[in-house]
């Protein structure tokens, strides 16, 4: 998993290059969903068009991973910028290019099993450190 994970955080550092910064860059393995992640990602570009963004990183995500890599991703998963989970959850949680770990939480009102931080952080706000910076529980109002 750790490689399958690093190959994200670069495809995540290459878009955000190309594209701009991302608010959210998450894979999460949901309760009900065994061995699919969810890729949820925010960004202000990423809002734009969603059809052709979808369509952008679906092939950024093709040419980076491998066959076995892809067939564990379940879905690419806008989160809008107006969510209010997503302000609860980038509160509680800060990291850029990363890769932090939370297990067994309730995030954006569903039961997430496992989860991959690659970014999340708030627009305007410095770049954060790699490293996880919890300023609450996992489960503090990021969901729900």
């Amino acid at each position: 998993m750790k490689e399958f994970v690093d190959h994200l955080v670069k495809v995540e550092r290459a878009l955000a290059e190309k594209k701009g910064a991302f608010n959210l860059f998450a894979l999460f393995l949901r309760e009900d969903a065994p061995d699919k992640w969810d890729l949820l990602i925010a960004a202000p570009w990423v809002e734009r068009n969603k059809p052709d963004t979808l369509k952008y990183i679906a092939q950024k995500l093709q040419k980076s991973l491998s066959k076995k890599e892809l067939l564990k991703l379940s879905h690419i998963v806008i989160i809008d910028h107006g969510n209010p989970a997503l302000d609860a959850f980038q509160k509680a949680f800060h990291v850029e290019h990363g890769n932090a770990e939370i297990q067994n939480s309730n995030l954006f009102g569903l039961q997430i099993k496992h989860a991959y931080l690659i970014t999340s952080r708030r627009s305007g706000e410095p770049a954060p450190n790699k490293a996880l910076q919890p300023t609450g529980p996992a489960s503090d109002g990021a969901g729900g």
